[in-house]
């Protein structure tokens, strides 16, 4: 019974209500800004190189938009569902109250790979553009010291590459840490700053950039296939969408302020649709440009967003400083953002007890969850330290994807158990939406190389192992029906 005992509305509702340690201090224009900020990160400066150069080519467009279509599915079941369940939590609540305790662990789990992985990740895309900065005005650091040491070999064992370590995506994340240990108001004010910089510089490559775009780059718009699934043509297209995946996750990360917005029923659905709107349209007119100014072979590299603009010679030049201080100071965001999510979803699972409850102890002074944000800012670290941006943007996004599959199925179910219920925002055409947008999902995790579905499974296990040894025998619903039983007060 245990397993899949659900958490009652009844009881989301009280907690979304009771005086909690977190602070109110969100509205829909910071909410926005976390959405944005949260996404438009790695996934555009990063990310969209390697998934043009090797499975798209120029029709990179045409896998945002299939991504950005499941993101859109998802994103309506998340705004229903946030509307009912204002509660920080994100994906993991949502499932609690629907699937189940043992399905929200797993989701729980996934969601680390979304937040803490994806702030690793995006750390060491960050760390690519630093070091590039600071090599433009002759400053060169040890390879040794900016390269990740390991990597996953082709027989799936761990290889050893011969750097040491990457300090300067690990210092971007523990730098970060301070930041949001200090409070939430001044993160989100940081992180508003910093996402109007990095949507500022995007929408510059976009509009000079088009001026200067070869139709030829586009020639053929969709590459033939090379005989290998997943190699150009449409099956590279969708295996595109399965790692671009990557550069829409975040906006999801609203749902884990819940708890921390002024009206969470109003404009939870406002922000988490606004943010999907305005990250979809930049992605597919960046990549329109970026694959229209230099070959799509050729930007599979740490910087590609700098690398299209330097194919386009001196009449852009002038813009590449901008675009490199934008990326360093717009990947730092969505590091933050990252971690700030892990940091409340942790927060909420602690006060459940399927984790320890250092998870929640809040800082007396900041109201932030102190140890929790140590913890989670020291595990980041240590990942984008050790391992290459490849191998964890695909973690990444299988994971997520695992984790929005399971909302839009939670949407049908709470539809068909609790009828009744008041819904502030409905998803239209349901159950049709949910429907697709969970086998959308599905379909784009199946796009996903093997050697990515094998690490998931390790994952998965190393999670069962710890809910198993310590979240099922800890968790606060099964004390309390212990109690109950026993008759313990």
């Amino acid at each position: 019974m245990g397993l899949w005992t659900r958490k009652s509305l009844s009881a989301l509702e009280r907690e979304a209500t009771s005086v909690t340690g977190l602070k109110r201090a969100l509205g829909p224009f910071s909410l926005t800004m976390i959405g944005v900020g949260s996404t438009i990160g790695a996934g555009i400066f990063v990310i969209t190189g390697t998934a043009a150069a090797e499975y798209a080519g120029p029709a990179l467009a045409i896998s945002f938009l299939i991504a950005g279509f499941t993101c859109l599915c998802t994103a309506l079941c998340y705004a229903e569902l946030a509307s009912m369940i204002p509660v920080a939590g994100s994906a993991y609540t949502y499932a609690y109250a629907t699937l189940g305790e043992f399905v929200a662990w797993i989701i729980g789990w996934c969601l680390v790979l979304e937040y803490a992985m994806s702030a690793s990740t995006v750390a060491v895309g960050w760390s690519g553009y630093f070091t590039e900065f600071l090599m433009s005005y002759g400053v060169k650091l040890p390879m040794d010291w900016i390269s990740a040491p390991l990597i996953f070999t082709e027989t799936h064992s761990i290889g050893i590459t011969g750097a040491w370590f990457n300090v300067p995506a690990a210092g971007l994340v523990l730098l970060l840490t301070g930041l949001l240990i200090l409070g939430i108001k001044e993160s989100t004010t940081a992180n508003s700053i910093m996402t109007m910089i990095k949507i500022g510089a995007v929408i510059l490559v976009i509009l000079f950039g088009a001026a200067y775009v070869d139709p030829e780059n586009w020639t053929p718009f969709i590459p033939e296939n090379t005989g290998q699934s997943g190699h150009y043509g449409w099956s590279g297209i969708f295996r595109a969408s399965g790692i671009i995946f990557f550069a829409y996750i975040g906006f999801d990360a609203i749902s884990t302020a819940a708890q921390e917005a002024k009206n969470p029923q109003r404009d939870m659905s406002i922000s988490l649709l606004w943010a999907l709107g305005i990250c979809t349209a930049l992605y597919v007119m960046m990549s329109l440009v970026m694959t229209g100014l230099a070959h799509y072979s050729t930007l599979n590299v740490p910087d590609p967003v700098y690398k299209a603009l330097r194919t386009a010679g001196a009449n852009l030049s002038w813009l590449t400083p901008f675009i490199v201080m934008a990326a360093i100071i717009g990947l730092a965001s969505a590091t933050l953002l990252s971690l700030y999510g892990q940091t409340r979803v942790s927060y909420v699972m602690a006060r459940d007890g399927l984790i320890p409850r250092t998870f929640a102890d809040i800082h007396p002074r900041y109201r932030t969850p102190l140890h929790g944000t140590v913890i989670t800012g020291l595990f980041s670290a240590l990942i984008a330290g050790l391992f290459p941006i490849e191998i964890l943007g695909e973690l990444v996004s299988i994971g997520t994807l695992l984790a929005f599959a399971i909302v839009c199925m939670g949407v049908l179910i709470l539809r068909h158990r609790a009828p009744e219920l008041k819904r502030p925002f409905r998803v239209p055409f349901a159950p049709l939406l949910p429907l697709v947008g969970m086998c959308s999902c599905f379909y784009l995790m199946y796009s996903l190389p093997g050697d990515t579905w094998i690490r998931l499974v390790v994952w998965l296990a190393i999670g069962l192992v710890i809910y198993f040894g310590y979240g099922r025998r800890n968790a606060a619903l099964t004390r309390a029906r212990e109690a109950s039983e026993t008759g313990q007060p």
